[in-house]
C-alpha cells in the first residue's frame, strides 16, 4: 500500500507559477500510475493530469493544457504539477492519487491533499 503526501501549495498572484509535489511512500513508486486532481470551493473534485508508470503516457485536461505539465521522478518516489499562467479559476484543494492503471475519474489512494489559491 503506498501513501502520498503533496507539498509545494501556497497563494499566489495570477499569472505567477507552483510547483506542486507528490511525495511516495509505502509501496514500489514505479508500479504505479499518479494523477492530480482538484477541487474547488463549493465544486465537485475534478481531472488535472496523469501519468503513466514509466512516465511515457501522459494526459491533461483540457482546463489546463498548455499551462500545466506533469512529471515523475521515480528514484525519489516524486511526481510533479507545474502549474504556471495560473488564474483565479485554479484556485481549489489540489490531490494526488495513485492506482495500477490510468484512471481519470477515480484512483485506489490518496493524498490529503494541498491549497492553491491564486489571486487576481
Amino acid at each position: 500500500q503506498v501513501q502520498l503526501e503533496e507539498s509545494g501549495g501556497g497563494l499566489v498572484q495570477a499569472g505567477g507559477s507552483l510547483r506542486l509535489s507528490c511525495a511516495a511512500s509505502g509501496g514500489t513508486f514505479s508500479n504505479y500510475a499518479v494523477g492530480w486532481f482538484r477541487q474547488p470551493p463549493g465544486k465537485a473534485r475534478e481531472f488535472v493530469a496523469v501519468i503513466s508508470k514509466g512516465g511515457g503516457i501522459k494526459y491533461s485536461a483540457d482546463s489546463v493544457k498548455g499551462r500545466f505539465s506533469i512529471s515523475r521522478d521515480n528514484a525519489k518516489n516524486t511526481v510533479y504539477l507545474q502549474m504556471n499562467s495560473l488564474q483565479p479559476e485554479d484556485t481549489a484543494v489540489y490531490y494526488c492519487a495513485a492506482d495500477a492503471a490510468i484512471q481519470f475519474h477515480d484512483m485506489e489512494y490518496w493524498g490529503k491533499g494541498t491549497q492553491v489559491t491564486v489571486s487576481s
